[in-house]
């Protein structure tokens, strides 16, 4: 899910040995397409914008050029033959686009191929405004698997719900659609009605959902006081995510009046977004050292960035907020905070997507999203099919959810298998905590009321979260554990 095309920061140091990328190049991370309507594909946690040209020695790897050409006659012929004996007619370009999307999902869950109408719709989002149903997507068992609905929009007041399958729009069944064409449907004009049908954990019948839909203008930080303590949600990570986090922080200080004893940002259901983005935020709360580094076939693109004096926070205690629906961008951040012993993580394992995408747009036809690297938090943990472990586990509900379906990035088809990395996929437990990280209960006591998004008293992992970040608090200023 993420989006629109401008050069890296020109303060990011390549690895050691290393180069820059080309100047057009944006790496980004997400899940999947913040859809306007939803989302396209899931988008892999990193992604660059280049411009490269194609031409037929990229596919001669095994079997020498000979050996490729022979497969490319395969490929005509077969094209020749659903051309002409197809039960009806074809278009070439159709043809083409689904060779070529083929190619990509067939080598793992997040390289695809955009038409020009999705590519532009991709960079449209980037940019925080967009058309459609506000869910970031991806697919799943032949079903559009939503990620998460985003808050304020369509869907979400709907009571759209993060695990949901998304099994028929307007009553036609999405199985047998590619993700883009079944976002296409998706799409419309605004003020316009849609009806998705619904599978959900824990209910036996189809749920159907008329949505209304909208122009989605992603308000992507939330922020308010909570008593003495910082509250700031990061919903995801477009153009104005670092430059509106800081406005927000700025302005709780001062109601606050300078007695702010801690912070806590909340990135739970978090899809991901822009890489550049994700390197800034963490670089507001750190002074110096490491904040994520990639790592790509070839040693040359090989990259890392690091943070720059000042801390917007004022070093103040921070705990973070993350769940099974953080991923991507979100896990940068995380993992940046939490492997310099910024903030302590709460909440549930992420996602899990530790790889790179690289979009190259495709003169006047789109473009194709490819995996090109993997990405290593500071310490060198590579949190493919991983996740990010909290350092406090808390559960937002009692019953463990039964599960129709894979939820993290492991569980997918053609996953990334997890390697370069240290040999410590976890983060070493922390023995500096106050006593009330231990005493914290992992899920909510009987009777605890039900999850009202309006309601923050009924947030468990929240109330955890402000317990937790007013014992740094309390700890920072006697010097006591």
């Amino acid at each position: 899910m993420d989006f629109p095309i401008t050069p890296p920061q020109p303060d990011a140091p390549p690895i050691a040995g290393g180069r820059r990328n080309p100047a057009r190049a944006r790496l980004l991370l997400g899940v999947a397409f913040a859809t306007g309507l939803l989302a396209a594909p899931v988008l892999a946690p990193l992604g660059r914008f280049a411009d490269h040209h194609l031409g037929i020695s990229a596919f001669a790897q095994d079997g020498g050029k000979a050996n490729t050409y022979r497969l490319l006659t395969l490929f005509g012929d077969v094209f020749e033959r659903v051309r002409a004996e197809y039960v009806q007619p074809t278009t070439d370009r159709d043809l083409i686009e689904n060779a070529i999307n083929g190619m990509l999902t067939g080598l793992d869950p997040h390289s695809s191929y955009m038409n020009a109408k999705a590519f532009s719709d991709m960079q449209m989002q980037t940019r925080g405004a967009f058309g459609g149903l506000g869910i970031e997507v991806t697919q799943e068992g032949g079903f559009i698997k939503v990620i998460s609905p985003i808050d304020d929009t369509p869907a979400a007041r709907a009571g759209v719900k993060a695990g949901d399958l998304i099994t028929a729009i307007d009553g036609k069944t999405v199985q047998g659609l590619s993700l883009n064409e079944a976002v296409d449907k998706m799409r419309g004009e605004p003020n316009t009605r849609i009806t998705i049908t619904i599978r959900r954990e824990g209910t036996d019948k189809p749920l159907s959902i008329v949505i209304t839909r909208e122009i989605i203008k992603l308000q992507v930080v939330k922020s308010r006081l909570e008593g003495d303590v910082a509250y700031l949600r990061l919903t995801s990570f477009n153009e104005q995510s670092n430059p509106a986090l800081r406005r927000a922080m700025e302005s709780l200080k001062q109601q606050a009046g300078g007695k702010l004893r801690a912070v806590i940002l909340d990135m739970r259901n978090n899809p991901g977004g822009l890489l550049d983005q994700a390197v800034a935020i963490s670089d507001d709360f750190l002074e110096q050292g490491e904040v994520v580094s990639t790592r790509a076939r070839h040693a040359d693109e090989s990259q890392r960035w690091n943070a720059k004096p000042g801390d917007i926070a004022g070093g103040l205690p921070m705990v973070v907020l993350i769940n099974g629906g953080s991923a991507s961008a979100s896990e940068i951040v995380a993992g940046a905070l939490q492997d310099h012993r910024r903030a302590v993580v709460l909440g549930t394992r992420s996602f899990g997507k530790g790889s790179v995408q690289t979009v190259i747009p495709l003169s006047g036809n789109g473009a194709m999203r490819l995996t090109t690297a993997r990405y290593y938090t500071p310490s060198g943990r590579s949190i493919q099919g991983l996740g990010i472990t909290p350092d406090v586990e808390v559960a937002q509900t009692r019953e463990e959810r039964a599960r129709f379906g894979p939820e993290r990035e492991a569980d997918l088809n053609h996953a990334l298998s997890n390697q370069g990395g240290t040999p410590q996929p976890a983060p070493v437990p922390r023995t500096d905590l106050p006593r009330i990280a231990k005493e914290l209960p992992a899920k909510p006591p009987e009777g605890f009321p039900t999850f009202d998004l309006a309601k923050p008293e009924t947030d468990f992992q929240l109330q955890q979260g402000l317990a937790l970040a007013r014992a740094l608090a309390d700890q920072k200023r006697t010097g006591a554990n």
